[in-house]
């Protein structure tokens, strides 16, 4: 993260100095609802939008800010903020809020109090800790989180906030301000000249653990067992060492549906999704007699990465590795586990294996012995596939060749249209329901891609407002927002801010006419089938009212007459209402079975 001199800048009061640092930190956007008590940081945002700074981005919804600053913070790398007033607009924030706590997305929070002054004597929309303490909700969906009660203690907390934000694990830091203390005036600098200094982590690895990792590596290879490597979530920064590291020891890769974005799917090595809508194929790699060690990295091990904590995985073959010891006490079982940074980790591990392959010899370097070396690794794209070829999807091309007007457009044919009709680049974000079962198993992004989910709190709605702060983050790109009905019936409304910010993102509805997880996890489960129905809605219709492009899609001929080329440039959002077949069951039947349990 590149920051300016913070020496030079001057503000006029407490909320000017925020969007001081925030500048000199290098965002871009401010992501909220406007209200009485938020006035003064709005003020300043206007001053701050004058000089070519934060931008103020109005959302239809709190809710839907926080899941904007969400996305946008995945794709720039940077802090995303987002922001309140006081009481319901506060309330309507923490759905959000707490997703990018789940998922360890870094977000600073600014909510409003009402004047201190009126604390406990009932001041409209009050929301102090003498009335409905918004403050105090905040609290387990958090890195950080205070009340500001004196101008005193501002920036400091301030600082406090953006320092715990950006840390590892990342997530949410939370300050909740008086009007009058936002309005409060300042010396007129910044009093951390360092903040660059705080905000570099240190390239920390557990050097004890990386050596037994090492030996165990050798003593695997030297028995003439396999090694998986099990790509998480959190393995985007040291994707290229880990890729690198798998084609030295020639080690199938396999990911979370949360990891899915990060390897080149069609690589040689690639075997599928293992969790939740994952793959046969990546289920038989973990399962093979001769695998020695499974390398689950950056994986906080949550049920939909492993299958219901699935034993395949879950047993004394695994080593867990991430950057962060508090996911350790899940892997109980594992041989081994191995804290520290990612990218350091495995830069060193492929040194060490580099070593091994040019003397010929098994003796790995120990952590005191320095080495450097560069080598390139090859990789591999299959052209114009739907799909990596070591995976079986049931045969996703057959959904190419027969398609069923009758009943509706498959999810499968949908899903390999979508891949191989939207260019290399595309951003595609699934969102909670059967989008994210639908995608993980039959999309494959191609390229500098990604996809994204947010499956750790599971919000219905979040890749609608995520999709915007992606697009803003990422102009020029192609991004696309896969969710059902009924997510697009709770936060649909985001759209207008695509309309009116002209982004050209593209929205994809799977239409069902239900609550389609909840439909499947009742058939599934032999539940009662109740409370899934939803109206059919012509989406196209409402999006063109709003201002927005849109197609009704019903058979393939229409899904033929939608220039992708143009949608992915036009000055604004297009919509597909895509009317799927509703009797096509998504890949969920491992869901099914720990609901049983």
């Amino acid at each position: 993260m590149n920051l300016i001199d913070l020496t030079t800048s001057k503000t006029t009061n407490l909320a000017d100095l925020t969007a001081t640092y925030l500048n000199q930190l290098g965002v871009k956007y401010v992501f909220g609802v406007p209200g009485g008590a938020i006035s003064p940081w709005y003020d300043a945002l206007a001053r701050s939008d004058r000089q070519g700074g934060l931008r103020a981005i109005v959302a239809r919804h709190e809710s839907g800010a926080a899941f904007m600053a969400d996305g946008y913070a995945r794709e720039s790398g940077q802090l995303g903020v987002c922001c309140a007033t006081t009481g319901p607009g506060t309330t309507n924030l923490i759905t959000g809020v707490a997703s990018a706590y789940a998922n360890n997305i870094p977000l600073l929070v600014l909510t409003a109090q009402t004047r201190l002054s009126s604390f406990g004597k009932g001041a409209f929309q009050e929301s102090s800790p003498d009335a409905i303490d918004t403050h105090g909700m905040f609290d387990k969906c958090t890195r950080y989180n205070s009340l500001v009660t004196h101008p005193a203690q501002f920036e400091e907390k301030l600082v406090t906030a953006i320092l715990a934000a950006l840390r590892q694990p990342q997530g949410p830091a939370h300050l909740s301000v008086p009007m009058d203390i936002f309005r409060e005036s300042t010396s007129g600098q910044t009093q951390f000249t360092n903040l660059e200094q705080l905000l570099t982590e240190p390239a920390l690895v557990d050097m004890v653990a990386l050596d037994r990792l090492s030996q165990a590596i050798v003593d695997v290879l030297n028995q003439g067992q396999q090694i998986v490597v099990l790509i998480g979530g959190e393995c985007g920064n040291a994707i290229e060492h880990i890729v690198k590291f798998a084609e030295l020891i020639h080690a199938p890769m396999i990911t979370t549906p949360e990891g899915k974005s990060w390897p080149d799917p069609y690589h040689p090595l690639y075997h599928g999704v293992f969790g939740f809508a994952g793959h046969r194929s990546a289920r038989q790699v973990l399962a093979g007699d001769s695998v020695g060690l499974i390398l689950a990295i950056g994986t906080s091990l949550g049920e939909w990465s492993t299958d219901g904590w699935d034993e395949v995985l879950m047993n004394n073959r695994l080593v867990h590795i991430h950057y962060s010891r508090d996911y350790f006490a899940r892997s109980r079982m594992a041989r081994l586990q191995v804290c520290g940074k990612l990218t350091t980790l495995f830069e060193t591990l492929c040194q060490r294996l580099e070593v091994v392959k040019q003397t010929g010899t098994l003796r790995l370097l120990k952590s005191d012995e320095a080495i450097s070396s560069n080598p390139v690794s090859e990789r591999r794209m299959l052209g114009q596939q739907c799909a990596p070829r070591h995976l079986d999807l049931d045969e996703p091309e057959k959904y190419r060749r027969n398609f069923n007007d009758s009943s509706g457009i498959k999810p499968q044919r949908l899903m390999c249209e979508l891949t191989l009709r939207l260019p290399p680049e595309t951003r595609f974000l699934a969102d909670t329901g059967n989008s994210f079962a639908w995608t993980t198993h039959y999309l494959f992004q191609k390229g500098k891609g990604t996809y994204q989910v947010a499956m750790g709190l599971g919000s219905m709605g979040w890749a609608i407002g995520a999709s915007i702060g992606t697009a803003l983050a990422a102009p020029g790109k192609p991004v696309v927002c896969i969710t059902g009905d009924g997510s697009y019936l709770m936060n649909g409304q985001e759209i207008t801010v695509a309309v009116a910010e002209q982004l050209p993102v593209i929205f994809v509805i799977l239409n069902d006419q239900a609550l389609g997880m909840v439909r499947w996890g009742q058939h599934l489960t032999g539940a009662e089938p109740i409370g899934y129905r939803l109206p059919l809605v012509n989406f196209a219709m409402m999006a063109k009212a709003v201002g927005a492009e849109s197609y009704l899609i019903r058979t393939v001929e229409d899904f033929k007459q939608v220039d992708y080329a143009m949608i992915c440039t036009r000055h604004g959002p297009t919509l597909l209402d895509v009317r799927i077949d509703s009797e096509e069951m998504p890949p969920m039947g491992l869901r099914a079975q720990t609901l049983s349990k």
